[in-house]
């Protein structure tokens, strides 16, 4: 799968470069990140679409074959028990395009990630 241009500003512009098919997924995992968590600022970051909530959450990606998606090394580690499946580096999981997308799975590393960066950055203490 190959992007139509290597340059977008924002994540429309990011998702709309890549075919139908994959356009759908991404528009799933995009709103998925958005409804774990709904105070995320969007921007591109590193070329990607990424999510800010007190620190960077998750970024994913489009490939040939997958579509990555970056929850921080932290979060691969979190669940490192549920990605046995996938192909995983110490920042980074690839859910392949051609099995279901675990939308569940990204929902719960999401609000970990929230949780996580909350907890760092000292919100939510009394």
């Amino acid at each position: 799968m190959e992007r139509k241009s290597k340059k977008a500003s924002t994540i429309d512009e990011y998702i709309a470069d890549y075919p139908a098919d994959v356009q759908v997924i991404m528009n799933k995992i995009r709103a998925v990140i958005k409804e774990s968590a709904p105070q995320a600022q969007e921007r591109i970051s590193y070329a990607m679409p990424g999510f800010y909530q007190n620190g960077m959450l998750v970024w994913f990606g489009g490939h040939k074959t997958f579509i990555g998606f970056y929850p921080t090394a932290e979060g691969v580690e979190a669940f490192q028990d549920q990605l046995s499946g996938y192909t995983i580096t110490k920042g980074a999981v690839h859910f392949p395009l051609d099995k279901p997308m675990p939308y569940d799975l990204i929902r719960k590393m999401v609000r970990n990630r929230v949780e996580a960066n909350t907890k760092k950055k000292g919100y939510g203490k009394k």
